[in-house]
């Protein structure tokens, strides 16, 4: 499809005068509004006005200036369409080949703390309707609805003679959507009153990142600088955790670091916890997430503070233990308000996006099956439901071992299942624990009874996993051989 007719209107004018200009060198007739007009011109361009066309003036403080038949049949009309073209001739519509627009900064409005009134100004209706006219009419309308196309539709433009094609036309709508349903979503989250914050950064400095939600519906910042992208994602994982192993008759606390506890512990009180927690891994402790179920009291905030540590989590601390916290000015200082997070994970994957059911499942002691000879006992039975909460949370492939409810170590995000348990092994002797007894827990099955047997040699007295494996027998075969005991769940719970 010839470029013969282009309508262009952006609120941030960066690169496209490199866009205008070569569009103008090929004889394009471009047509514009307002400010973006007033710049083409300045480019010594000649452009035409879109009120010239519609007879209409920009009214309502520039409301209005696009929304309007003689623009949109321009854009909208089939061009092989015999009614349509008789319509367009009557009627004196322009043919409009190509729209060039942004949408006004939304979410940038929002983040920066406006008033309310100046962000409902900035939600852009003209600029979308226009996108999702051109976008819906791609077999005979291009649409450039982002900065970051200009150079690559340039490019386009250029090698195919100032023509653009089909699919080409179809790739660029299917963007536009894109678009228009994230600014959509923006929309409609402030109205619900979720945030939109503009990160520092993303996982690395050279990454932009901004985080939409509702915070404040889940925590109370008491202390602390702005949560960072890495922050959120460590949170998230922390209040995940500790909402699977809460419980009401005992104080649990885990320190996270990279999405993974590094340290977690069940006790009778949040002093215990802590200390149990810590022990696991003091080393990754340092700049870790700390997280608890129960109030953070003065000689639990004393240790604490002797840690360098990102954020701390609790449903509340004593005056006095806020007050401790509350010294350091940058580090992080939560009020959790307790409440479950069970909305569905999204999350981009190659030019799409994957939905799935955030993973809520937790088995219970009476969903079990227990194939080996040997049963595990009821403190057995207590740490193999805790080991499998904790490795529910852990990157695949994971091992964990466990005993006396509290993490002895962790293999995480291993490619092999031996892998993982052999990291594990490494990190609980560095730190000195004694694995006889321990139970040890694996996101998914055993393939073969390599694991089991090399449990078996630390004395690793239990395991817990979810079956499936045609070679299930022989794991279970090799539990009975070391007179261990064996639990299946008949559950996966792959985190990658």
């Amino acid at each position: 499809m010839k470029i013969k007719s282009a309508l262009i209107s952006v609120f941030n004018k960066e690169g496209i005068d490199k866009l205008a200009l070569e569009l103008a060198k090929n004889g394009v007739k471009i047509y514009s509004t307002g400010g973006t007009k007033k710049y083409l011109e300045d480019l010594d361009l000649k452009i035409e006005a879109v009120e010239d066309y519609t007879n209409y003036p920009e009214v309502f403080g520039g409301r209005v200036k696009t929304l309007h038949p003689a623009i949109f049949g321009g854009i909208l009309y089939r061009r092989d369409n015999d009614s349509d073209l008789k319509e367009l001739d009557q009627h004196n519509i322009p043919s409009i080949d190509l729209v060039v627009v942004d949408l006004y900064p939304f979410e940038d409005t929002v983040a920066s703390g406006a008033d309310h009134q100046a962000i409902i100004e900035k939600i852009d209706i003209g600029g979308i309707s226009l996108i999702r006219a051109a976008a819906k009419n791609y077999k005979h309308t291009a649409i450039i609805s982002n900065k970051s196309q200009y150079s690559d539709f340039t490019e386009h433009y250029v090698v195919n003679n100032g023509n653009t094609l089909s699919d080409y036309r179809k790739n660029l709508a299917s963007a536009a959507f894109g678009i228009t349903m994230d600014y959509d979503t923006a929309i409609h989250n402030y109205f619900n009153g979720a945030q939109n914050v503009v990160l520092r950064y993303g996982e690395n400095p050279h990454q932009k990142a901004s985080f939409v939600g509702d915070l404040d519906g889940l925590f109370q910042k008491l202390n602390g600088k702005e949560l960072s992208y890495n922050n959120l994602l460590d949170v998230d994982a922390a209040v995940n955790l500790i909402a699977d192993i809460k419980d009401k008759e005992t104080c649990s606390f885990a320190i996270l670091k990279h999405n993974n506890a590094c340290g977690c512990a069940k006790r009778q009180s949040v002093l215990e916890a802590f200390d149990a927690a810590l022990v696991a891994d003091p080393v990754s402790a340092f700049g870790g997430i700390f997280i608890t179920d129960s109030e953070i009291d003065l000689e639990t905030a004393q240790k604490i503070d002797k840690i360098f540590y990102e954020v701390c989590i609790a449903p509340s601390y004593t005056d006095e233990a806020q007050e401790l916290l509350s010294k350091k000015a940058k580090r992080i200082l939560l009020k959790w308000r307790m409440q479950d997070i069970s909305q569905p994970i999204k999350r981009s994957a190659l030019n799409g996006t994957l939905y799935q059911d955030r993973d809520i499942l937790n088995v219970s002691e009476s969903d079990l099956t227990y194939p080996s000879e040997i049963k595990p006992d009821s403190n057995q039975l207590r740490d193999l439901l805790f080991a499998d909460k904790l490795v529910k949370n852990t990157k695949s492939n994971a091992i964990i071992l466990v005993k006396d409810e509290q993490l002895l170590a962790s293999g995480t995000g291993q490619t092999s299942r031996v892998d993982a348990l052999n990291q594990a092994i490494a990190k609980a002797e560095a730190f000195n624990f004694n694995l006889k007894g321990a139970v040890m827990a694996s996101d998914a099955f055993f393939p073969f009874p390599d694991c089991v047997e090399i449990a078996g040699s630390k004395a690793i007295s239990a395991v817990i996993q979810p079956g499936g494996s045609i070679k299930d027998g022989l794991s279970v075969f090799k539990c009975d051989e070391l007179g261990m005991s064996m639990v299946m769940t008949g559950v996966r719970h792959f985190k990658h």
